[in-house]
This record gives C-alpha cells, sequence and structure tokens, in this order.
C-alpha cells in the first residue's frame, strides 16, 4: 500500500488538522492514518520505516546470516521482518515464517499492512503457527529448504518457554549452525527489555534485549534495532 503523500506532509496535515479541530496532535495523527487504511499511526509510521528498510537490510544479507530484529512493542520489528520475507519471495527465493505469537489470519493481515499477499506465492512461502517450535521443530520443518530460503522467527524469547526445549543458548547455536550448513538466512524477532530508556539512549543495543536465560551474543552475525519513535532505528552491523 503507497501512501497518497510523503510521511512529512502527512506529519504536517495532522498538525494543521489538530489546530483546526482543536484536538490532541496524536488523535489528529490517528485521524490521518486512518485515512491512509491504517489503524493508527504507530502502524503507519512502522510501515514506512519498513519499507525504507527492508530492501536495504535483505540485500546486505548473505547466505548463513542470522540477524536479530529488536525493538519495544508496537515499533514495527514483525512488520519487518515479513518485509524483508518478502523481498525474498519477489527476489524468487523460498520464505518461511514461524510465529508463537500470532495466528495465520494476523500475519496474513500484517503483510496486508506493506500491501503484500504472500499466498500468491504458493509453496514458495510456509507459515508455521504451531505451539512446539524451537530449534528442532524449526530445523525438521526447514530440511528442504533452499539456499538463500529466509527464515524468520517471532519471537526469540518465547522459545525459551517449555521446559522440555533446550535452553536458548543451545537452540540458537543450533540454528546458527544449520544456517551456516545450509546457506539459509535467519531472522530472530526479539523483545527489548522494559528497562530500556529511550530518553538516555534513542536506539537500544545487544544490551537491552531481554534474556531470561543468558545467550552468547555472539551468535548473531547482524542485528537491526528499532527505537522508541519508529523512525529511530539502528542498521545492521
Amino acid at each position: 500500500m503507497k501512501l497518497s503523500a510523503p510521511i512529512y506532509h502527512l506529519k504536517r496535515t495532522a498538525k494543521q488538522l489538530a489546530r483546526s479541530q482543536g484536538v490532541d496532535l496524536n488523535v489528529a495523527l490517528d485521524r490521518v492514518a486512518a485515512a491512509e487504511g491504517f489503524s493508527s499511526w504507530s502502524l503507519l509510521a512502522a510501515k514506512h520505516t519498513s519499507s525504507s528498510s527492508a530492501a536495504k537490510l535483505y540485500a546486505g544479507l548473505k547466505h548463513g546470516e542470522v540477524m536479530l530484529i529488536g525493538a519495544r512493542p508496537g515499533q514495527g520489528k514483525t512488520l519487518l521482518a515479513l518485509e524483508i520475507v518478502a523481498e525474498a519471495l519477489k527476489d524468487g527465493k523460498q520464505g518461511m515464517f514461524f510465529t508463537l505469537e500470532y495466528t495465520e489470519a494476523e500475519v496474513y493481515a500484517r503483510f496486508a499492512l506493506i500491501g503484500f499477499d504472500a499466498r500468491q506465492y504458493g509453496d514458495a512461502f510456509r507459515l508455521d503457527c504451531s505451539d512446539y517450535i524451537c530449534a528442532d521443530y524449526i530445523i525438521a520443518k526447514a530440511e528442504s529448504a533452499r539456499p538463500g530460503t529466509v527464515i524468520a522467527v517471532d519471537y526469540l524469547q518465547l522459545m525459551d518457554q517449555k521446559r522440555t526445549h533446550p535452553q536458548l543458548s543451545e537452540q540458537m547455536v543450533a540454528l546458527r549452525t544449520f544456517a551456516d550448513d545450509r546457506e539459509l538466512v535467519f531472522l530472530m524477532i526479539s523483545q527489548i527489555a522494559r528497562t530500556y530508556d529511550p530518553v538516555a539512549k534513542r536506539v537500544p543495543d545487544l544490551t537491552d534485549v531481554r534474556l531470561p536465560n543468558p545467550v552468547d551474543m555472539a551468535v548473531f552475525t547482524k542485528t537491526h534495532f528499532i527505537g522508541d519513535h519508529p523512525s529511530a532505528s539502528e542498521g545492521a552491523h
């Protein structure tokens, strides 16, 4: 979905609307977003951030990469991961999305927010919403994935909830090894701790990742963090 005007113009429209109608700017922003087909300004801004970042991030990913995408809730990390998967599909690659958070309908609704229909790619895209998602489960399901397949996992911390699963540190080593051996790309969506203070630090970093149990951060070949405001982000490195 394309915006009717550049985002800076939409912000200016919202400010004018707030003055003319005597409403808070946040209310005016949401009204402008609604006119663009979004339920809130935060979703519109997240889509804009995703659209401007996904293609560049995808172009910089190499086979065997494991990228961590981190942000606080509502800042667009899932949309960004989905758009990178979309870039892979448009590039003729396979894409997979494993989620312990969303239903199938919710995932396709989020694809719709970025103007993309993953269903039209048939078997090239696989969506899995199983409650049993962990490293072993993902590896089994991705056994036949071709080199260059982009696999997004939503999200990192939920893989650590079941006591029957190996420790998260072991799971991540297994996924990193699998990515290397099969020349795949993993996108690990991650929560950021509530202690993260956007006033003190505009964009979170690895020290802000919420980890109930320790994980060696060297397992990630790249990171991408989105700040408290959707326009604030730290690129992959």
